[in-house]
């Protein structure tokens, strides 16, 4: 199914295309027809792959920090955090390409106590700074195992991040929340306190991946 985040987009693309197609009939150039009925199919089914929304099953276990989206694991290391968890802490990113799920979902069932938006640059979502300096979207959830700090992160191409949470939402492991459009980073911080379950180089699925256990 496609997803409610990107149905506006969705809409605008499908009309554009089915103008595109129309006007091709209207072309006598066969060539030129076929060319334009052709890019007009590639760009729809690009954009159908991109904001598909697959259904997802959460692990049957809560003392957990899932993975909040598709993509590849790209850093893992200790950090100093100096924002909703503070102190000696862990930190995993997740690069999200053109070609993943783009739906994000939430990493752990708790309350949001911090939503904050911040306007940036659009360094390459890899790069070790993008998660400091780029447009990004800060979300703290408190559970009843500490606190779990995650990022949206736009990217290179990337220029829109949709997130509905809001201060104070009760929410619940697994759920959609959001999603960044075109090709972007999450990154997911918690205390020194849990054991990190992915490496460098892994897959991980939103909703259903492990990246931290207590």
């Amino acid at each position: 199914m496609i997803t409610k985040f990107g149905l506006g987009t969705f809409g605008i693309v499908v009309i554009v295309i089915i103008a595109a197609i129309f006007i091709a009939f209207q072309i006598n150039n066969n060539v030129v027809r076929i060319t334009i009925i052709t890019a007009s199919m590639i760009l729809f089914g690009f954009t159908l792959n991109f904001f598909r929304d697959p259904n997802r099953t959460p692990p049957a276990m809560d003392n957990v920090v899932i993975s909040p989206a598709d993509g590849k694991v790209i850093i893992v290391k200790e950090v100093e955090a100096d924002n909703f968890v503070e102190g000696d802490a862990w930190q995993i990113s997740i690069f999200m390409s053109p070609i993943d799920v783009h739906v994000n979902r939430i990493p752990i069932d708790g309350v949001v106590d911090y939503v904050k938006y911040f306007k940036g640059e659009y360094l390459v979502a890899f790069h070790d700074k993008a998660d400091k300096r780029n447009e990004r979207t800060e979300v703290g959830i408190t559970s009843k195992y500490g606190k779990v700090f995650f990022t949206q992160v736009a990217g290179l191409v990337a220029r829109r991040i949709v997130n509905e949470l809001s201060e104070g939402d009760s929410v619940k492991m697994g759920k959609r929340f959001g999603m960044i459009k075109f090709g972007s980073r999450a990154d997911v911080v918690v205390s020194k306190d849990w054991a990190v379950k992915v490496k460098v180089g892994d897959r991980v699925t939103a909703g259903e991946t492990i990246l931290y256990e207590q």
